[in-house]
């Protein structure tokens, strides 16, 4: 029997394994179709412990590759990543970021970028005011561009035995960022994202997510299940963080600290003001 045919005898098994780590819930049903890309994307799990090994170049062509074959809005293209593998340079940047341990360990940090520098050249190159790149809407195409680029990546990586975190906290001062990459005007830094091999001895684990009732709606939203939802959620959550020796809080504590005061938002609260410097006029 080939390698294949054996998981496709145990699919369902194999699925309802993963069901139940990410939900923490038994009767998640999640069919019987089960695949290696199904297996890749359920078993994503932030990695912030490296081993002190570099990503193979022919890795990060194969991340970019995957990233390129991402969906781009009109074909437009509009984002860049910078790698950056300089220690000190990365150590400037984790300077923004709060100094995290991700960035300092990780042999690798990927800076994904909405560029409508290249799109704006190539306008004027013929002759073109470019005037639809002031909007918020290219703003918002380009950002969402280059997510869906970087998950792409992500995949990819993780389906070759690397660890990935996303490192949101670039955005805390992307005037800084913009001047140690070296970033024309109309290039906004979206978010880091930290690669290298996971440390066996720093394991990380999947992360229960929401219900599937909580964020899955038929025909119109409905939000009727939310308390029970959240309740159950709480719990769950409560659970890994037990198993995994962090704080024990709750989910909805959560959302409440990180969006209850400005300050909360560590400097990001002035995005608008730092994207008109960089560039962008978003009318």
């Amino acid at each position: 029997m080939t390698p294949f045919a054996t998981a496709k005898v145990s699919a369902p098994h194999r699925l309802a394994s993963l069901a139940e780590e990410r939900y923490r819930d038994a009767q998640q049903q999640l069919g019987t179709d089960w695949n290696e890309t199904v297996e890749t994307l359920l078993s994503h799990r932030t990695v912030r412990s490296y081993l002190p090994k570099a990503v193979p170049e022919s890795a990060i062509h194969l991340a970019v590759a995957a990233a390129q074959s991402a969906p781009s809005s009109s074909n437009l293209q509009a984002w860049s990543v910078v790698a950056v593998e300089d220690e000190a340079r990365k150590e400037r940047l984790n300077t923004v970021a709060g100094t995290q341990r991700q960035i300092t360990q990780a042999p690798l940090l990927l800076v994904w970028l909405a560029d409508l520098a290249r799109p704006r050249n190539i306008a004027a190159n013929q002759g073109s005011s470019a005037e639809g790149l002031d909007y918020v809407e290219s703003f918002l195409l380009a950002v969402i561009d280059a997510a869906l680029a970087a998950q792409n990546a992500v995949v990819a990586l993780e389906s070759q035995g690397l660890g990935t975190c996303y490192i949101g906290a670039i955005r805390n001062d992307p005037e800084v960022v913009a001047r140690e990459l070296e970033l024309p005007e109309g290039i906004f830094p979206v978010f880091g994202l930290t690669v290298g091999y996971p440390d066996p001895a720093v394991p990380a684990a999947v992360k229960p997510r929401l219900p599937q009732t909580t964020v899955l709606h038929r025909e119109r939203y409905d939000d009727s299940r939310r308390v029970g939802d959240l309740n159950h959620y709480n719990a769950a959550l409560r659970g890994f963080q037990a198993e995994q020796g962090m704080p024990l809080l709750d989910w909805t504590e959560q959302v409440k600290n990180r969006i209850g005061t400005v300050e909360a938002l560590k400097g990001r609260h002035l995005l608008k003001a730092a994207a008109h410097r960089l560039g962008f006029k978003l009318t």
